[in-house]
């Protein structure tokens, strides 16, 4: 039996999306909850480096994720099994969570026992990089398979993620994807973007993502 639940959110009616994620992360900063927003196209691998991550984190940290999806409850099913505190949430066909329908997904989940949350946002690289989720930071996932070019195809995906997660680098040697000029390509829309390569199937460079994750944590909780 399913221990999580799902919840069928509701499109917001607010609004300014950007005075709704500010109050939002004002609560959160005074609950010491850390909000991830974890974003890519489907079958990038998130749910997989999820899988990887969150046992690193649960060494110092009680872990919440919130997925979303159109519909089906697979991932949920896959992140329960970590341990870590879940819910699943339906978006009804929308493509991208809002500060409103963050808030309701954190309502659900109940997060007075959580050091941080990560979402797992609904999969493509437009319409979520559109709204703030409320967040502390933005992470996405850019797998070998989808090619180099994307950061001149979804500017604005990478310029407002302050993690990008190169997945799948284990079969780097299959495709035609230069690591170096897409990391040009990032770092000339987003100076500030932390980028590292990782592979979800083996676990390389989830160690240092966890670090990196870690930190901005602390560092949250400190201010």
């Amino acid at each position: 039996m399913k221990a999580f639940k799902i919840l069928e959110i509701k499109e917001s009616v607010f609004k300014n999306n950007n005075q709704q994620a500010d109050l939002l992360r004002a609560e959160l900063k005074e609950k010491k909850v850390f909000l991830l927003n974890l974003m890519s196209s489907p079958g990038s691998g998130k749910t997989t480096t999820l899988t990887k991550l969150i046992p690193l984190l649960q060494k110092d940290l009680k872990v919440g994720v919130m997925e979303a999806d159109i519909d089906s409850d697979v991932d949920a099913v896959t992140i329960e099994k970590t341990g870590a505190k879940v819910i699943q949430l339906h978006t009804g066909g929308m493509c991208h969570l809002d500060a409103d329908m963050t808030r309701q997904g954190m309502n659900g989940l109940g997060v007075d026992d959580i050091d941080v949350v990560i979402l797992e946002n609904v999969g493509n690289l437009v319409c979520p990089a559109e709204f703030d989720t409320g967040s502390v930071k933005n992470a996405m996932i850019l797998s070998v398979p989808e090619g180099d070019d994307k950061p001149l195809k979804y500017p604005l995906m990478f310029t407002i993620c302050d993690l990008l997660l190169i997945n799948k680098i284990d079969v780097l040697e299959h495709f035609d994807f230069d690591v170096n000029k897409c990391k040009e390509r990032a770092l000339k829309l987003n100076p500030n973007i932390k980028i590292i390569e990782i592979s979800s199937r083996t676990g390389f460079g989830v160690e240092e993502a966890s670090q990196w994750l870690l930190a901005q944590v602390k560092q949250w909780g400190e201010y």
